[in-house]
Order: structure tokens, then C-alpha cells, then sequence
């Protein structure tokens, strides 16, 4: 039996959230994110005729379409709508996998022995859109990466189910830059060489691919010719990333103590970036010497940057820690997440910023996390010993 997997993606979902609450702003040209040296964090369809594309700074997507709105954004609202988004797949769908705030994965995979899998899928896609007001796409076919490129071409074709035996006809005229591992760097160096289409790359012999690209000149290849077999990976609110240091010696170094957190924070929010997660709820636990355990949480607008949840932990840590007695343990944790590659605030941050994580995340990436730190955590050296990396699902 062959598989069925279902890509939806909520179109513009910011800037659709928005037009809910204000009729006003359909129609026209909007801009969701920061101010003059912020970056887009999204835009309308209006605005993108003109050129406008997210993570553009503001000041030039304004000179490309002038006559645009621009507004900061409400990440709570959004974060609200998929909450319920999300309630409504997983009430209907058997494995349901939440790829972003706005993106989803099902496997519907035997549903046709019962009812047509397109069929099903078009009628949650009408509950969905009865029920939130939002509009969506979604792509229908034997896996996750050619439904992922099956939306993308649905919003100008509409929904689309692609069967196996029409997946190498539908890939083939498509620019590789549709395949979502393939970024500017990959498209600029095999463009260079002619290739181009989906259907060029699909044929290239897999050693030449592997030898330009390195591993990923395998799994390129396999995309490119419709194989996928990653499966959908159930989504799960209490998933979460921790880490916990236990002192050597109890201690009550306010100074040590902050220093600690900032490293622990910077260590966690690159893992964050790394894996593609966002975290909506911050937790802070501290251990006193006669073995009292606090814990003290809070939630916030979905993020993986240090400088913003450095800033939640240390205001956390003020609150939770009131007893001045020493401590034998301190920890954080970060849950509520969700699929995302918005690295940091786009609605706050400029594209320097953007840049700097980038810069700093490829150089933890090559030379381990320790290579470059903000001077203010670069006591944190983890260890095996008294740190403790967990992962919950």
C-alpha cells in the first residue's frame, strides 16, 4: 500500500491572523514586522508583486512597494490560531506532525479503504477554514517532500494530489530551488554547472552530487527523483529541551550564579536554532542546599534567540530566588515548542542582527558551541559530569 501524506500550510497566517481582526487592512499592500531596521516577518500577496519577500529589511521592502502598510504583529494572536488550528487536525487526523506555527504534516496512509484520502483531506480543510476563518493549502501525495513543493505550486494551481505515478511529471519542470533543502549557496554553485530544473538534478549521477555537496549530495538526489522516507513525526505539546548544573560546592555567588544561566540559555537557544525548534514556556528550577526544590515558569511569544530568553530567565531567577540560601542546583528548561526557522524576534530585531546569529551559529556548528560566546556566559563549560541534557516527548 502506498503511502499518503498531507502538507497544509496556512497562507500568509500572519497576515491573514491580522485581517480577522481588522477588515480594513484587506486588499492592500501589508507588511508584518519591525520598524525602519527591522526585517519582514511576513507580507501579502499585494506586497509581494512588488517584491517583497520575508527576512527583507523593512526599509527596502518599503522602497519596492512604498505605498505599503506596515504593522508590528501580534505573535500571541498568532500563537492563539494555531493552538486551535492545531486542536482541530489532531481531533481529525490519526498522526499529525506540526512542522511550524503554520505548517502541518498528516499521514492519512490506508484512509482510501474507507474514504478518499483527497476527499477527507479537502473536507478538514473546509473545517478548518469554517471554523478559524483562515484560508489554507494544502497537497496531497506518497511523501513529505513532494507535498511540502505540492502547496507551494497549489497556491496559484489550488489544492493538488500528485499519486506516485504523476510525481516525476509534476517535479521534473520545477526549478531545484523548490526543493526545501536547497538554498542560495547550493542553487548559485549547481546552477553554475547547468543545473537547473528538478529533472536535471534527478539525473545526475548520485558520486558527482556527493563529491560537490557532500552528504547531503545523497539525500539531494533521492529528493530530487521523488524519494522520501522520512516519516511524520506525531506532534506533541509537552515535548521540550532541559539542562541542569549541580555545583560541586553549594554557593549562594549571586554574579556566578547569572553568569552560569546566561551560558546555559546561550547553550539551549543554539540547539534550538540547530534542530528548527521554538520555544513558547520558559522554566527556571533551583535546588537549595537542604534539598528544597522551586521551579517558576512563564510564557512567552515563540523564539529560539539568546538575547530574548536571556532576559526572561534572568528576570525568572530575580523572582524565583528569594531565600538567600545557597544553592546545590539551578536549571532551565524550554517546552511548548513547535517546528520553526524564525531564529529570532523578527518583529523587534534588525537584519544585522539576523546576520550576527547566522555568523555565530555556523561557527558553533563547525567548532563546537564554546567557539564564540557572549563574554558574559563564557564560564559555562559543559560537562558530563554535572550537567545533564534532556530531551522529553
Amino acid at each position: 500500500m502506498g503511502r499518503a501524506i498531507v502538507h497544509i500550510d496556512m497562507n500568509t497566517f500572519f497576515v491573514s491572523c491580522e485581517r480577522l481582526s481588522n477588515a480594513a487592512l484587506n486588499g492592500i499592500p501589508l507588511i508584518i514586522g519591525g520598524g525602519d531596521r527591522g526585517v519582514v516577518a511576513s507580507c501579502s500577496y499585494e506586497a509581494r508583486k512588488f517584491g517583497v519577500r520575508s527576512a527583507m529589511p523593512i526599509a527596502m521592502a518599503l522602497r519596492l512597494c512604498p505605498q505599503a502598510k506596515v504593522i508590528k504583529g501580534d505573535m500571541e494572536l498568532y500563537s492563539q490560531f494555531s493552538h486551535t488550528i492545531t486542536e482541530i487536525i489532531q481531533q481529525n487526523a490519526p498522526v499529525v506532525e506540526k512542522a511550524s506555527i503554520d505548517e502541518f504534516y498528516l499521514d492519512i496512509t490506508g484512509m482510501d479503504q474507507f474514504y478518499g484520502c483527497y476527499k477527507w483531506t479537502n473536507e478538514l480543510a473546509g473545517t478548518i477554514t469554517k471554523e478559524t476563518g483562515l484560508p489554507l493549502t494544502f497537497a496531497l501525495s506518497v511523501n513529505k517532500t513532494v507535498s511540502k513543493i505540492g502547496t507551494g505550486e497549489g497556491k496559484q494551481k489550488q489544492n493538488l494530489e500528485i499519486p506516485q505515478h504523476l510525481v516525476r511529471p509534476f517535479l521534473n519542470p520545477l526549478s531545484i530551488q523548490k526543493i526545501p533543502m536547497v538554498g542560495d549557496k547550493t542553487f548559485q554553485l549547481l546552477s553554475r554547472i547547468g543545473i537547473r530544473t528538478i529533472q536535471t538534478l534527478s539525473e545526475m549521477p548520485v558520486e558527482v552530487l556527493q563529491q560537490m555537496i557532500g552528504k547531503n549530495g545523497i539525500e539531494l538526489w533521492k529528493k530530487a527523483n521523488g524519494i522520501d522516507n522520512n516519516p511524520v513525526e506525531p506532534y506533541s505539546e509537552r515535548k521540550s529541551i532541559s539542562t541542569e548544573h549541580t555545583f560541586t560546592q553549594d554557593t549562594i555567588d549571586i554574579p556566578k550564579l547569572k553568569r552560569l544561566l546566561l551560558g546555559m540559555v546561550e547553550k539551549l537557544a543554539f540547539q534550538l536554532r540547530s534542530e528548527e525548534w521554538l520555544t513558547s514556556t520558559v522554566v527556571i528550577k533551583i535546588r537549595y542546599a537542604n534539598f528544597d526544590t522551586e521551579t517558576k515558569q512563564c510564557r512567552v511569544q515563540y523564539t529560539s534567540a539568546d538575547h530574548i530568553l536571556t532576559k526572561i530567565v534572568t528576570d525568572l531567577f530575580d523572582k524565583l530566588y528569594q531565600r538567600r540560601m545557597r544553592l546545590r542546583l539551578i536549571g532551565i528548561r524550554f517546552s511548548g515548542l513547535v517546528r520553526g526557522s524564525y531564529q529570532i524576534d523578527l518583529f523587534e530585531d534588525t537584519g544585522e542582527m539576523l546576520a550576527l546569529y547566522a555568523a555565530m551559529d555556523k561557527m558553533k556548528t563547525r567548532y563546537g558551541f564554546d567557539a564564540v560566546m557572549r563574554c558574559a556566559g563564557a564560564s559555562f563549560k559543559p560537562n558530563n559530569k554535572n550537567e545533564i541534557l534532556k530531551r522529553k516527548s
